[in-house]
């Protein structure tokens, strides 16, 4: 084995933060990746200050918040485009230490391989989990071109983990939340809008820009599991939002039908034991697979990667020793001790991650909420407690958006 190899297992959000924080602590990291290449499933993704935080630990911060696209106002609407809650950007700013970024899931996949040295990330390159090792043992993967053995395995292999599942078989696994979710990107419409998320009768729209200029805009509804539109996903959009206020008919109009990402959402809402075992750490939804309801699915995965890192790499042999974090030299390798490092990842991340996963669900909920009394009442107490200010809309992210790393930011990349 040797010493300082880690081997990740998928090149999500997640698995490729992780990759750039074990390489800069020393690990010489692969990633095994089962898609034929890195174009993400999905269109955009919302960074909010806890994740922009520890992409700072990783040098990468800066790079992502100079595409942030939301400036002045913004909130949450009813269908017929009343405002029920009215936000400000720089109120939020302020309030958690930073804005709010949407980008699309390509341009942070990019800046996250552009981090890693050429050839870290082999595509096409299917992984299964064979061994998870020990303290006196080595980890094993197998790839289609043989078996791999790692001090360090990081499965990042998505809410339907098989390293997951090979570590934790009597868990119950994901469960249908009871909604599925629409993606889109098109150009910005002839009209300006305010950024804004709309929330009907079991259904949701969202419509937000991009630093391109284009829009990124998603939708939710309750729905049966496996279902799918009898022509097309555009226009069941249209059956459902394709009267509700303005931008959303001329995003309609905008989408190409091919180009509608539909996926049904699961959840863990059991959460797992501990995020880790022998020599393998779960990250991101394999370990802890959320409703989307928080925006906070990738950047928990993100604070999984630095939080991971940080105790398996310089940081935590700095803390051991007594000494000043610093680079660690070109092949030299931690002083990692699987049973003690991983179990300390686990205590940090399992209390939070469950609590966020509980909340997600609550927050979906009410949401998704269809009957017209509860609806109306709903909106009613949200336009209620805006009246006080937008610090107790933004007080539900307290804890969450506010989050900080356990780790000094690196200097920008």
């Amino acid at each position: 084995m040797e010493q300082h190899r880690a081997v990740v297992i998928g090149a999500g959000i997640g698995g490729l933060t992780a990759a750039v924080a074990l390489h800069l602590g020393g690990w010489q990291v692969t990633v095994l990746e089962r898609a034929a290449d890195l174009a993400p499933v999905g269109a955009g993704i919302g960074l909010a200050p806890n994740a922009q935080r520890a992409l700072d630990v990783i040098g990468l911060g800066d790079r992502v918040r100079d595409l942030a696209a939301w400036q002045g106002d913004g909130g949450m609407r009813a269908p017929g485009g009343r405002w029920l809650v009215r936000t400000d950007a720089t109120a939020a700013a302020a309030r958690f230490g930073g804005p709010l970024v949407l980008l699309h899931r390509a341009t942070l996949v990019d800046i996250l391989t552009s981090a890693l040295p050429e050839g870290a990330v082999r595509t096409g390159a299917a992984a299964a989990l064979v061994d998870p090792g020990g303290d006196r043992s080595p980890a094993r993967v197998a790839t289609p071109d043989g078996e791999i053995e790692a001090a360090l395995v990081v499965a990042a292999d998505g809410i339907r983990s098989a390293a997951r599942h090979a570590l934790f078989p009597g868990h119950p696994g994901p469960r249908y939340a009871g909604c599925t979710t629409w993606r889109v990107v098109v150009p910005a419409p002839e009209r300006p809008f305010a950024p804004h998320e709309t929330w009907g009768a079991g259904r949701l729209w969202g419509t937000q820009p991009l630093k391109d200029g284009r829009i990124y805009a998603y939708a939710m509804a309750a729905a049966p599991a496996g279902g799918r539109a009898p022509d097309d996903e555009k226009a069941e959009l249209l059956r459902l939002f394709g009267d509700w206020h303005h931008p959303v008919p001329e995003i309609l109009a905008a989408t190409d039908p091919a180009r509608v990402l539909r996926h049904d959402v699961h959840h863990l809402p059991d959460p797992l034991p501990a995020f880790h075992g022998g020599r393998v750490a779960l990250l991101g939804d394999a370990a802890h697979a959320m409703m989307p309801s928080l925006g906070q699915g990738g950047n928990q995965a993100i604070e999984d990667a630095v939080v991971l890192a940080h105790h398996v790499g310089p940081a935590a042999d700095a803390e051991r020793s007594g000494s000043a974090p610093g680079p660690r030299p070109a092949g030299t390798a931690p002083d990692f001790v699987p049973s003690r490092d991983l179990a300390a990842y686990t205590a940090d991340r399992l209390p939070r991650t469950t609590a966020i996963v509980r909340k997600a669900a609550r927050t979906g909920a009410v949401t998704l909420l269809a009957a017209r009394p509860a609806v109306a009442l709903r909106s009613t107490l949200v336009s209620a407690v805006s009246r006080f200010g937008p610090g107790l809309v933004l007080r539900g992210f307290d804890g969450i958006a506010d989050w900080r790393p356990p780790v000094a930011p690196a200097r920008s990349a």
